[in-house]
């Protein structure tokens, strides 16, 4: 049997075999000779979709142009979507070319691949294939080499760059075309790797120093919470390195002393989180529209396509989509990666606020250009890599993630920041990870067949 009839052969086996756990309903632990477990939950069970506050969706419907339902519905199918794609992703192995989502209610998924051969097990999903040349790995690779020749130059009429998947290439956007080409002959990218837009605007940090509401450093600038977190039994939140450096103090929009930074990176990383005193308490929540409480649960990162809502201090609530996943952006203080782009507005006081995907964290506010008024771009830094640089636990309803897993046991652990492709063992079994998260106490890999694939 030739090489690729063996792949092909093994991807539809993989893939099948997935189908099967989904419709027989199975967690995916059940074994020869045991009893069926019950139903495990869908992705959208899993990810809480249902926990969506009326606030979010209010801004989903008036930034997406939807309607409550089409708002509900894509949240559903962007939960559901994600696991779809880590399935696949985990299946075509290096064929794998990204996956996106389209439609007004996300309800059209892609999937690329450099395999034509693999169209029959995407589809097989419900996906649709698109057969591309470059795989993922590829472009991730040459992204690489561009942030690594950045080092070594001004990108500031270059200012962004990243991997685009629907377009199976890695652009650069510059002010200058002539600064583009020199960032990609330095890295050695090839020019059928790579896409050259033109861009008017510089992205810059969305830092307040006129004071206002939500934080305070050093009694001076202002910035806004991303997310409540725990180390151990020190509370805190989580929030954007360029808002202070570490040894700043914090005071809270009511002006009462608050906490210290911890730790601070920016430029390179744009991460940082404050430990407060005891007169603050960490809670499972970002705040919404009215004052309401969005309920985090957990942190699921979102698909290319996904919706995506922000709030904060300075504009409150707005919504958008995720533009692109792997990409760099130079502020005047330096390069930034990687970080995630959004089509959401912010404007300044809103940097360190919290991006949320249904009741799923996703990062906090780095900058972007643009405003709430005529339209803008973002880029958040993802919360996933900044709670596993410092050793941090998200605040969720679902748990509080920093218990041991009891029997069977195994190498997962609540608390433990997984990306996709990640292996575990539980229960003597062994687990993929599907989808990048946080796991805690009742995300055990045989619970969550949407973000773990027993292999």
């Amino acid at each position: 049997m030739s090489h690729r009839h063996r792949h092909h052969r093994a991807v539809g086996a993989a893939v099948a075999a997935t189908a099967a756990l989904l419709v027989a309903g199975l967690s995916g632990s059940a074994s020869a000779g045991t009893a069926p477990a019950d139903p495990a939950p869908t992705a959208a069970e899993t990810l809480r979709t249902d926990a969506a506050p009326p606030a979010l969706l209010k801004a989903m419907q008036r930034d997406l142009g939807l309607d409550r339902r089409q708002a509900e519905r894509r949240l559903v199918n962007e939960a559901e979507a994600g696991a779809t794609a880590g399935r696949l992703r985990a299946a075509l192995g290096g064929d794998f070319a990204g996956a996106w989502v389209d439609g007004a209610e996300s309800g059209t998924l892609t999937v690329a691949t450099t395999d034509a051969g693999d169209a029959a097990a995407i589809e097989a999903r419900g996906a649709e294939a698109k057969v591309v040349r470059h795989s993922l790995a590829d472009l991730d690779a040459a992204k690489a080499r561009l942030d690594k020749a950045a080092a070594g130059l001004n990108t500031s009429d270059a200012p962004v760059w990243y991997v685009d998947s629907r377009d199976n290439s890695v652009v650069v956007e510059a002010i200058r075309p002539a600064a583009a080409r020199e960032l990609l002959a330095a890295a050695g990218v090839d020019d059928s790797l790579a896409r050259v837009d033109q861009r008017t605007e510089r992205p810059r940090t969305f830092y307040d120093l006129r004071g206002g509401e939500a934080y305070y450093i050093n009694n001076s600038g202002r910035c806004s919470i991303g997310f409540p977190v725990t180390k151990g039994s020190q509370q805190g939140f989580a929030t954007a390195g360029h808002c202070g450096r570490t040894g700043a103090s914090t005071t809270g929009a009511n002006r009462v002393a608050q906490g210290t930074f911890q730790g601070s990176i920016f430029p390179g990383r744009d991460m940082a989180w404050v430990a407060t005193n005891s007169s603050w308490t960490a809670t499972p929540y970002v705040l919404g529209a009215g004052g309401q409480n969005v309920q985090v649960t957990g942190s699921t990162a979102a698909t290319v396509g996904a919706s995506v809502c922000r709030s904060g201090s300075t504009t409150g609530w707005h919504c958008g989509t995720i533009r692109q996943l792997n990409t760099s952006v130079t502020y005047p203080e330096g390069t930034i990666s990687p970080v995630t782009r959004t089509t959401v507005c912010a404007e300044p006081g809103d940097s360190g606020g919290s991006y949320i995907s249904g009741s799923q964290a996703q990062g906090v506010t780095s900058g972007g250009s643009g405003d709430c008024r005529s339209g803008g771009e973002t880029f958040f830094q993802p919360i996933n890599a900044l709670l596993q640089n410092y050793g941090l636990t998200l605040k969720t309803t679902g748990g509080d993630g920093g218990e041991e897993p009891g029997e069977p046991g195994g190498t997962w652990a609540a608390g433990t920041v997984y990306q996709a492709g990640d292996t575990v063992t539980y229960g003597g079994a062994t687990y993929r990870c599907l989808q990048g998260h946080q796991a805690y106490a009742g995300w055990e890999p045989p619970n969550v067949p949407a973000l773990w694939q027993r292999v």
